[in-house]
């Protein structure tokens, strides 16, 4: 189980499709290293149980957090909530 943590951002500019990701029990960057290329899926709110894809690109930072690219913008409801990283 992971869960987002927030945007990837710098300090003028969101990205939108772009999130900072902490996955259970990765807690050095070579651990990280090793999910670079999983598949990352977020259930969204609604009645339809629409899903939003995306794929895990880097680590981020030195304590396992990775960064995962999404098909689309994220809500930022999604910030907090868990992910699945397969």
């Amino acid at each position: 189980m992971a869960k987002i943590v927030n945007f990837r951002r710098a300090r003028r500019h969101t990205e939108s499709n772009h999130m900072v990701i902490t996955v259970e029990g990765v807690n050095t960057k070579e651990a990280a290293h090793k999910l670079v290329g999983k598949e990352v899926t977020y259930q969204t709110g609604s009645k339809n149980g629409n899903t939003i894809k995306g794929k895990v690109s880097a680590a981020h930072g030195n304590k396992g957090a990775v960064r995962a690219i999404f098909e689309r913008g994220m809500p930022g409801q999604s910030i907090g909530k868990d992910v699945d990283v397969k």
